[in-house]
């Protein structure tokens, strides 16, 4: 009986992205994205390169902030071109291999700012917390290990994710309700069980989200007790200074994602465009203000800036 179930699935030529249906001036908020994606690229390649180029900030924090900037990168260029192409040139098609290539690099993305995000809190975990060792705990080499081990993690688990993708029947609807081909909207279209997909999302939103989540908590909770321990006040915010730039990243990136997760995924009270919108707004703001926020906060990055802003204006002159 095996195999005529192998022979029945049915893969369509492709699949139609609609969303942002019953929103009024939706155009605008793609010429906003459209702004967002320049800003994206242009802020995150000066970030790579003043990283990779100033040999006093190749520390593990700088490691950390240069993976953090290539993940934007990446995670903007998978979504926001389409969504121009899709939504402003109106071709909205999306060939079936395509649609199972984009879905892989979204979520590996989507999982790799997650990781991101928290390795960068161990960072300062590691730095605050344990401050006479941290230059032997925290090396590049370890630095680099646990980033290598994200991508691994990332890489490995959507390869998993998309590759069972291939094992549903499409025979009904091909209208993706979303803003690009995403995991579930694509699976609650199949027209065979998809149980096992219902399963893994789950898993892996709580996995992927929470765990990185939690462990950012839990790390703040050991940098608040280990400051408060501090005699002087002036060490104390000194301290907490060098942690304002993660956490607005972080609220930036995690609360919209929660909040659509657990209102629309479990309790399904979410206007589909609504839900549309602000998942689309929540993965491609935090891309665009994280190498802007670090780019502020840290010194050699703005006297770098400074600097070859001078030398451009010299050139030119």
């Amino acid at each position: 009986g095996l195999n005529n179930n192998t022979s029945l699935v049915i893969h369509p030529p492709g699949f139609y992205i609609i969303g942002f249906q019953t929103l009024p001036f939706i155009n605008i908020y793609f010429f906003f994205l459209a702004f967002v994606y320049v800003v994206t690229v242009l802020f995150n390649c000066f970030l790579i390169y003043v990283i990779a180029f100033t040999r006093s900030l190749h520390t593990p924090k700088f490691l950390a902030v240069a993976n953090l900037a290539v993940i934007d990168l990446f995670l903007n260029t998978c979504t926001i071109p389409g969504m121009i192409k899709t939504f402003i040139v109106k071709d909205n098609f999306v060939p079936f291999n395509l649609c199972l290539v984009q879905m892989f690099v979204y979520y590996t993305f989507a999982m790799l700012e997650s990781f991101a995000l928290a390795i960068l809190a161990y960072d300062r975990l590691i730095v605050i917390c344990f401050p006479l060792r941290q230059h032997a705990i925290n090396t590049l080499r370890a630095m680099s290990c646990i980033i290598a081990l994200s991508w691994s993690y990332s890489v490995g688990t959507s390869v998993f994710c998309t590759s069972i993708m291939t094992r549903l029947s499409f025979c009904n609807s091909v209208k993706v309700f979303s803003y690009f081909c995403d995991y579930a909207p694509v699976f609650r279209l199949a027209c065979n069980d998809y149980t096992l997909h219902w399963s893994v999302s789950s898993v892996l939103s709580v996995l992927l989200l929470l765990g990185p989540f939690l462990f950012i908590i839990v790390s703040y909770i050991c940098i608040l007790v280990t400051v408060f321990k501090m005699k002087s006040v002036h060490t104390r915010m000194k301290a907490l200074a060098t942690c304002v730039e993660h956490i607005i990243l972080v609220i930036i990136f995690y609360v919209p994602l929660l909040s659509i997760f657990t209102i629309g995924f479990y309790l399904r009270l979410i206007d589909p465009d609504q839900r549309v919108l602000s998942l689309s707004f929540s993965s491609c703001i935090p891309p665009c203000i994280n190498p802007i926020m670090y780019s502020l906060k840290t010194k050699e990055i703005k006297t770098r800036a400074v600097a070859l802003i001078r030398r451009t204006n010299t050139v030119a002159f």
